[in-house]
């Protein structure tokens, strides 16, 4: 009370009041007004804005609902798909394996084939050859013979002797028996 006195003797005085919220006198007033005041935010808060607030929650609420079941979806037909595409593979993998046999075993067939031929081939020129062979040491053994003969009338006739064909044949034939 010793605080009202005073300031009724300053405004008395002609000094200028305080801060009007803080005169005691204006209070019952200034809490009517306060009270006044919170109950219309509150029945604005309440009846517009807390509405609004709640419905923009539930509507994210659902939008995150949704898209975690859209993800979820997805990640589903992801697996699926990778599922897939490694039976795919697999089944690609397997089927270039058994082509890769087939060929290998077409090609291992033409391979056996031309060797057989290359063979019989080789086998018949070298059938060939031996007859060539033996055709040219016959062929050779004779002119063997034939210049043995030759050379022994010559070296005979040349140391004086006298031989007749008979005789030179025979000597020739023998030593090249053994």
């Amino acid at each position: 009370m010793a605080d009202n006195t005073n300031a009724a003797a300053e405004v008395a005085a002609g000094a200028p009041p305080g801060m009007p919220q803080l005169d005691v006198s204006t209070f019952e007033n200034q809490i009517f007004w306060l009270l006044i005041a919170l109950v219309a935010i509150y029945f604005v808060l309440s009846r517009v804005a807390l509405p609004r607030i709640a419905g923009i929650l539930a509507e994210r609420q659902g939008t995150i609902t949704n898209d975690i079941a859209a993800a979820e979806d997805l990640k589903a037909r992801a697996l699926e798909a990778e599922a897939a595409y490694d039976n795919a593979l697999s089944d690609a993998r397997a089927e270039a394996q058994r082509i890769a046999g087939e060929t290998k075993a077409a090609i291992q067939a033409d391979l056996d084939v031309a060797i057989e031929k290359a063979d019989a081939e080789i086998a018949a020129k070298a059938a060939e050859s031996e007859k060539a062979i033996a055709g040219i040491r016959a062929g050779a053994q004779e002119a063997i013979k034939e210049v043995a003969k030759d050379t022994a009338k010559e070296i005979v006739a040349h140391l004086g002797g006298k031989a007749d064909a008979r005789s030179i044949t025979t000597a020739v034939t023998s030593r090249m028996k053994g």
